[in-house]
């Protein structure tokens, strides 16, 4: 294998392995982003079912993702480009989300948290946006030669 390849590969590991784990940490572990929703006194158990939800599909998409790039079966190329594609979903999901009316990036009591935004830039689009460009990274390194 390609030196470009297994460059591609590892791109794609890091983001299922993130994907596997993050929503875990950032929504119910990490203190300070856990208490703006699995720890949120003000969720009602319905908003929380639909956020434990995101955390498993993510952790399914990650796991599967990660099972696909270490797949002795089929075609490595084509596993590791649908690796990209089933660990890209949550992220799209996330612009998608915030295209729907009534919903909101932060709820306005956490608008202010400085856990909320990166140099100013608000942290869902932020992670969303950084792990899709190292997914198309790593289809572009990935390519086949012509």
């Amino acid at each position: 294998m390609s030196s470009r390849k297994t460059a591609s590969g590892v791109l794609v590991g890091l983001v299922a392995a993130g994907t596997a784990v993050g929503a875990l940490l950032v929504d119910a572990v990490l203190p300070e982003t856990a208490r703006q929703h699995m720890r949120n006194p003000r969720w009602p158990g319905h908003a929380k079912f639909h956020n434990a939800q995101y955390i498993v599909m993510s952790a399914v998409l990650g796991g599967l993702g990660l099972r696909l790039l270490r797949s002795p079966h089929g075609d490595p190329d084509h596993n590791r480009v649908m690796a990209a594609a089933i660990v890209s979903v949550p992220y799209l999901g996330m612009y998608g989300a915030a295209a729907f009316p009534g919903t909101a990036l932060s709820d306005e009591e956490f608008g202010d948290s400085p856990a909320n935004r990166v140099g100013g830039v608000e942290d869902n689009l932020l992670s969303a946006t950084v792990c899709l460009a190292v997914l198309g990274t790593s289809l572009a390194l990935g390519r086949r030669a012509r």
